[in-house]
């Protein structure tokens, strides 16, 4: 009788179980953006000038809406003191037309993928068979598809809900190196990829056709010493970091030189550790750079204009800053690698001193 007993609790609580799971898929998570906001407004340039770009807030991960399945799966099996929706150490950050964002995180070895829309959260590792190392850039395209650069040799591209649609590891028939930066161009559509070790840009169609490759090593225009990131601007230019000429290079979409600027020294306007770029709607483009700890703004021929920051963990402050993106809404987002956050500022566009 107490075998009996002992039986049907067994099977009780697996039934039990299987409820509370099945009740549990019925009720999807919700998720949102944990964020927190300075309890003073900051801007640049200080006041009492006009502002140039304001603070908004620092996002350091992905919260459950307590209720539904995250409350029940936190009853069942306990909750996971690990956090693994924070960031770790965010390289990369890209937002697409309907808001979402992905996040590579290189110490999470994935990319965090966060749609408003629906508030779900998922986090990309890539095929189980081959699953991302070492995640640097991210990008979508018009149609919410992501790409992923994996510095290994690889860039997967994955579909609006997650799912792998393909790996590239091949540029024609020259094997990617250490595939670094990427742009997307809603133009021509095509996605461009920083080979840092190859000293090139490569172009891919959205299905992964390779289309074009231009660059190669060299300290002339259209060529490169290391480049790292990129950004797509209207009218069709590609910002690219050339880190080790301390520059940043302009091009256009078919890889032909339109201008460069920048230089190595440890003053404002010079540039010693240069990560992302981006451009804004005014044209002014911001670069982050890493050893300063800061984002400086520029004029398109390379005047110095404004610097965001400096060493800190304060808002507005950074530890090793690395990918910039700026939105369709006019927002900048910083990735503050080592203070394991993002940060995002509103830009104002268009600006008159």
């Amino acid at each position: 009788m107490q075998r009996m007993a002992a039986g049907w609790r067994g099977r009780g609580g697996a039934l039990a179980l299987g409820a509370l799971a099945a009740w549990t898929a019925g009720c999807a998570t919700r998720w949102t953006l944990r964020a927190s906001e300075p309890s003073i407004p900051l801007q640049w340039p200080y006041q009492p000038a006009r502002p140039k770009v304001t603070y908004e807030r620092s996002l350091s991960g992905f919260g459950a809406q307590r209720g539904g399945s995250a409350a029940m799966h936190a009853f069942v099996y306990g909750r996971d003191q690990s956090d693994r929706n924070a960031f770790v150490l965010p390289v990369a950050v890209a937002v697409g037309g309907d808001g979402r964002i992905a996040v590579a995180d290189m110490g999470r070895r994935c990319v965090h993928l966060y749609v408003p829309g629906t508030q779900a959260y998922l986090r990309l590792h890539g095929p189980s068979s081959a699953p991302i190392a070492s995640p640097v850039g991210v990008a979508f395209d018009q149609d919410g598809n992501l790409y992923v650069s994996d510095s290994t040799g690889r860039v997967l591209a994955f579909g609006p809900g997650g799912e792998t649609r393909f790996v590239l590891d091949k540029a024609g028939t020259e094997a990617l190196q250490r595939p670094t930066g990427l742009a997307y161009s809603p133009t021509r559509r095509l996605l461009y990829v920083v080979d840092t070790l190859a000293h090139r840009i490569h172009a891919f169609t959205p299905g992964g056709e390779h289309v074009q490759s231009f660059g190669g090593r060299g300290d002339a225009a259209g060529q490169f010493n290391y480049p790292t990131h990129i950004f797509w601007a209207p009218p069709g230019e590609l910002y690219v970091t050339n880190s080790l000429d301390f520059r940043i290079d302009i091009l256009d979409e078919s890889g032909k030189p339109l201008g460069s600027f920048g230089h190595h020294g440890d003053g404002s306007g010079d540039l010693a550790m240069p990560k992302g770029v981006a451009v804004d709607g005014d044209g002014v483009v911001y670069v982050a750079d890493g050893l300063f700890d800061n984002v400086q703004l520029f004029g398109r021929r390379g005047e110095f204009l404004l610097t965001i920051g400096g060493r800190g963990t304060d808002f507005g402050e950074f530890w090793l800053p690395a990918g910039l993106f700026i939105s369709e809404g006019h927002e900048l987002y910083v990735c503050d690698t080592y203070n394991r956050r993002i940060q995002v500022f509103r830009i104002v566009v268009p600006y008159a001193k």
